[in-house]
């Protein structure tokens, strides 16, 4: 697979296609993309998702992608990597700005498409891009500040319309939203890996006994962690169905079901359909 590198902190440009002309590939940084205009499709960890304008993406250096532009895109990416941060505190700003960004970075695009769904969210970020991408290519004095100050307002804006989506006016406390908002990231981001999917895994990842972290994640998201895994599983379960790649015993081998009988039970409780008639939808 190509994996694309870059050495720069933060580098932000705009991008107009008509057709996507780089292959499947990585980075060694992540990638913040938002859509101003066009729709098509974006296969992200073999998972395809339509996109449309105002969608946002957050991309980590492990995840693959690529998009199959349907009609004419705009795309706003903002790359930056981990010396950002460094950048950040060595001016003396506060922690605060590093911690939130790192803990939305534990919740990768992948599952849900877009991280913000708020139309009045997606107008004000797009005209914070606008302003970033304009001050970006400024060396005036005091460019470089600015820059980072918007920057970091544009990840806070996203965390926090990420976590009203999730959470809604019951929005746990900001050490107890951290921390779920982590192991449900995990969650995530472990969907297809059936052993790390077990509640055992999971909880030593977080030194957390098997029984607590259900107690724990139970408690500040009101689902039980086990239907926080079964939703992921058939959620990505129906994104790999619709890729058409894998036949139904793959996919339940894949996502870590007992066998395909399983996997059909469970797909038709949660989805209402059995998984062959909804691949014959899609």
């Amino acid at each position: 697979m190509k994996r694309f590198n870059s050495y720069h902190s933060l580098n932000v440009f705009r991008l107009t296609l008509d057709r996507w002309e780089f292959p499947t590939h990585n980075h060694n940084f992540y990638e913040f993309i938002f859509i101003e205009k066009g729709c098509g499709k974006h296969i992200l960890n073999e998972m395809s998702f339509n996109y449309q304008a105002g969608d946002v993406l957050l991309l980590r250096p492990e995840d693959a992608h690529y998009f199959e532009i349907e009609q004419h895109t705009d795309f706003i990416f903002v790359k930056f990597n981990e010396q950002l941060f460094i950048e950040k505190l060595e001016g003396g700003k506060t922690a605060k700005w590093m911690e939130v960004i790192k803990t939305l970075l534990q919740n990768p695009s992948s599952i849900n498409g877009s991280l913000v769904t708020d139309a009045a969210d997606k107008t004000h970020l797009h005209q914070l891009l606008q302003i970033l991408l304009t001050e970006f290519a400024k060396t005036c004095a005091y460019s470089r500040e600015v820059v980072l100050e918007l920057f970091g307002a544009v990840m806070m804006m996203v965390a926090r319309s990420h976590s009203t989506t999730q959470y809604g006016d019951q929005c746990p406390s900001n050490t107890e939203l951290d921390k779920l908002t982590q192991i449900l990231g995990y969650i995530r981001l472990h969907a297809l890996d059936a052993e790390k999917m077990r509640i055992e895994n999971i909880a030593a990842h977080f030194a957390m006994s098997a029984n607590y972290i259900s107690i724990y994640v139970k408690k500040h998201s009101q689902i039980a962690i086990q239907q926080h895994i079964i939703q992921t599983k058939l959620k990505s379960a129906e994104q790999l169905l619709k890729n058409g790649r894998q036949n139904i015993n793959e996919i339940a081998m894949k996502l870590g079901f007992t066998d395909a009988s399983h996997f059909n039970k469970m797909y038709k409780k949660y989805k209402g359909v059995n998984p062959k008639l909804a691949r014959q939808v899609n």
